[in-house]
């Protein structure tokens, strides 16, 4: 490829993109609908009052072709087919947007893409400093990847995991007590309180975190003669003291000292205050989760570090979204339906205003895909695979070269192309964890790495799309919608056809070019 004619392309075909991230208006065609946002559902009347009180005012509706593209992308992970696209555009009905949501709800895509993120919160690799083990760790994602695809309400998922005993290779949910850096009854109470409760239990004090480390003194860990098998289980005679040489004082959080039953696993007391509607603390925590994975930013941010002195950005909105899953019995699918369908969801990425703030929920926020989509998506748009593989366990691991990375069940199990790109090590389970903050280098390898510019060239895939379309107009139309998911516009046709149709370059070459070209841009690479 000829740096020089690349560079000049990328800039032209990205020009429109590179506005559109600026305030301007009228609304730029590309990206906007002619119509400013109004309030769709309860979601846009708690989120526009508040934006009312700060002077700022919600964007404009995004066109369909993007909504399509951001909807696939936070549901599933992937873009739509052009099909898809196509026959998306082409529908006239007005419900046509809470139809696909549906849909894509209800999809395998959505399944896959949802067992990862919760993989990512409950730390499930095999090795150091977690140590799962494989058997465990294919045990554990299926277990979780079967909870989801059945919808399992979120106050059983959460008791199955805290209450939980067993085998950690027949009985998945007690690996939520294995993957952890120690097993002590403070790690665990730290582990509990992150995941369900959205707080970082380490910042408490000594008398709050020992008080809910009390209900995890009798957790109970016994090797067997299978290698690297572990039975998790309850033991009334275990007595563990606290750091200070103390029993452990039981103490729920908020301060209400607890009693221990005889005869009553005091995880099961735990998961029974834990779960109950009046709890503060755990239905706020998982819908501001499932906020911060569509909005880009939790109603309380960072999404796992609610505190006293961090309040929610908007505690109506908050308080709400906590409501509705109560009251619809913990069904997580129904609080994804709500944001989806929302007006604040289907909002631009551009703001009205030059001093609108991300804080407010006035326009969608930019970011950059996840390590495992982008690999993913490269992958089916050339018809190619990707390399995974680790050093550990025992000693070296790969996967079949046609394993979707949003399925890799193993965190431990990697590629330069993941690493780079900042997929989280599941070491700890916060959300910050994963690094979707853009970088030079991940810049330079998209431009010029070889391992890129090779599965573009032989990409078989879109050398089908093109010999399928025929005529040049319609292949560049493919190809956009295959990339962007949405069509050129008239400008970049124009740039696009001039060089397409060069004859000092061979056709291949010139698709080869604009292929790298749109794969190279940031509308490619963010969620918008």
């Amino acid at each position: 490829m000829k740096c020089v004619l690349n560079v000049c392309i990328i800039i032209a075909i990205f020009i429109p993109f590179l506005h559109a991230q600026k305030p301007v208006r009228p609304p730029v065609d590309a990206f906007e609908s002619e119509t400013l946002t109004t309030p769709l559902t309860a979601i846009d009347r708690h989120v526009f009052a508040k934006l009312a009180k700060t002077g700022a005012r919600p964007t404009y509706m995004i066109t369909d072709e993007v909504f399509l593209r951001r909807a696939y992308l936070d549901t599933t992970g992937s873009l739509p087919s052009v099909g898809n696209i196509r026959k998306f555009i082409a529908d006239k009905s007005t419900n046509k947007r809470a139809l696909v949501i549906d849909e894509l709800l209800n999809s395998e895509g959505f399944v896959s893409y949802q067992t990862m993120r919760w993989c990512d919160i409950l730390r499930v690799k095999s090795e150091f400093p977690i140590n799962l083990w494989p058997n465990a760790v294919q045990a554990y994602q299926r277990w979780i990847r079967t909870a989801i695809q059945n919808n399992q309400p979120y106050d059983q998922f959460a008791r199955d995991l805290l209450t939980a005993s067993g085998d950690n290779f027949r009985d998945p949910p007690v690996n939520f007590y294995r993957a952890l850096s120690k097993k002590d009854p403070v790690t665990i109470a730290q582990a509990v309180g992150l995941t369900f409760m959205g707080v970082r239990a380490e910042k408490w004090s000594n008398t709050a975190l020992w008080g809910m480390a009390a209900f995890f003194t009798q957790v109970a860990y016994k090797a067997t003669a299978e290698w690297k098998q572990e039975i998790v289980f309850w033991d009334p005679d275990r007595a563990v003291n606290a750091p200070d040489g103390k029993p452990f004082a039981p103490v729920f959080p908020g301060g209400k000292k607890a009693v221990l039953m005889p005869n009553v696993d005091p995880r099961v007391q735990f998961a029974d205050w834990l779960i109950t509607k009046e709890n503060p603390y755990f239905a706020r925590n998982i819908v501001n989760r499932i906020w911060y994975w569509h909005m880009g930013r939790g109603i309380v941010s960072p999404p796992d570090d609610m505190r006293p002195d961090n309040p929610p950005q908007n505690p109506e909105l908050l308080d709400y979204l906590a409501a509705e899953l109560v009251s619809h019995q913990y069904d997580l699918k129904h609080i994804y339906r709500l944001i989806l369908n929302s007006g604040t969801y289907q909002q631009s990425s551009i703001p009205l205003d030059a001093d609108n703030k991300e804080t407010n929920f006035s326009f969608y926020l930019t970011r950059r895909l996840d390590a495992e989509v982008i690999i993913d998506i490269l992958n089916k748009l050339t018809g190619t695979t990707e390399s995974y593989s680790s050093p550990i366990p025992e000693p070296f691991t790969y996967l079949p070269n046609d394993q979707a990375a949003v399925d890799i069940a193993d965190g431990s199990i990697t590629s330069s192309f993941l690493e780079m790109f900042g997929r989280p090590t599941r070491d700890n389970g916060q959300a910050e964890e994963r690094n979707n903050t853009p970088t030079p280098d991940q810049r330079l390898h998209m431009l010029n790495s070889s391992m890129v510019q090779d599965k573009l060239r032989t990409s078989a895939v879109i050398r089908k799309m093109m010999l399928e379309a025929k005529v040049i107009d319609k292949q560049l139309e493919v190809l956009y919608l295959a990339i962007l998911s949405r069509r050129p516009s008239d400008e970049e046709k124009k740039v696009a056809l001039d060089y397409f149709i060069d004859k000092s370059r061979k056709p291949v070459d010139s698709l080869s070019d604009i292929t790298w070209a749109l794969v190279n841009t940031t509308e490619f690479i963010t969620k918008h």
